[in-house]
Parts: structure tokens; C-alpha cells; sequence
């Protein structure tokens, strides 16, 4: 019985030991997941803003004066919809995204408000969008595309 009990104690502390080696790997993929849901969804908005302002009725091309417009764009009569719905950040969704703003108050872009280190290093390419090194998420702006048409 008391070889027993010792062999059980062993086995819970190898077992502890195991579970917090892997405790940091596992924040760590947890992290890498939402940083890339972050670059997935910040190029969604990025995207979304682009062709709000490519699909402007007439010469004068706009951007929206809200998120809200990119889900129901309020410039055409029947439902236009440039994302299917609005995202939360994924770093956190409890915080709304910053918006980056142009002169006249109109939405060029969005970023997350987190503070945290990406554990992304160097200049990250979705797509056309392209992001420089950043220190902390905040630093990653997913402004509009400059398109010629």
C-alpha cells in the first residue's frame, strides 16, 4: 500500500512537471492564432473600406462615416453589403477596433487597441496590404488599398 501511494505521487508530479512545461507552448499557439486571425480580419476590413470607396456612385469617391456602412451601405437603394457583418477583435473582442481617420472624420481603416508584443517580427503581406514591423498590435494600421481605376 505505501509503495503504491508513493509510486502515485511520483506519477502526479511527472505529470505537473509535463503540464507546465507545455502550459507556454500552448499560449503561445494560442496567441499565434488570434495574431493571425487579427491579420485575416484587420485585411477584411482593409478590403471592405476599399471597395466601399472603389464602388462610389459618380466621380466623387467616398469612405464610410462608420463601420456600420461597410455592412449596409446607405448610398444605394437596394442592400449593399461590403461585410457581412462586423468582426470584434479577436485579440480582444470586448474592445472595439481604433479607427483611423481621415480629415474630414470618415473611416479609413481599423486597429486593434491591444498593447500586447506580436510575436510576428518584420513586415507582414496580406495580399495588397502591406504592414511594417510593429512593437505592439496597435502599431498595425489596416487602412484602405490605393487602387487606380
Amino acid at each position: 500500500m505505501g509503495y503504491t501511494f508513493v509510486a502515485v505521487l511520483i506519477m502526479l508530479t511527472l505529470c505537473a512537471l509535463g503540464m507546465a512545461a507545455a502550459g507556454p507552448l500552448w499560449a503561445d499557439a494560442v496567441q499565434r492564432d488570434r495574431e493571425q486571425e487579427l491579420l485575416r480580419i484587420g485585411a477584411l476590413y482593409a478590403a471592405a473600406i476599399t471597395e466601399y470607396r472603389d464602388s462610389s456612385p459618380g466621380n466623387h469617391k467616398q469612405l464610410p462615416l462608420s463601420l456600420d456602412e461597410l455592412v449596409s451601405d446607405p448610398r444605394f437603394i437596394s442592400t449593399m453589403r461590403h461585410l457581412r457583418k462586423l468582426y470584434p477583435d479577436p485579440l480582444d473582442p470586448a474592445r472595439p477596433w481604433g479607427l483611423v481617420l481621415d480629415t474630414d472624420g470618415r473611416v479609413m481603416g481599423v486597429y486593434s487597441q491591444s498593447q500586447d508584443a506580436p510575436l510576428a517580427q518584420g513586415p507582414q503581406r496580406i495580399g495588397a496590404l502591406q504592414l511594417p514591423p510593429a512593437q505592439r498590435y496597435a502599431d498595425w494600421k489596416f487602412t484602405l488599398v490605393n487602387t487606380s481605376r
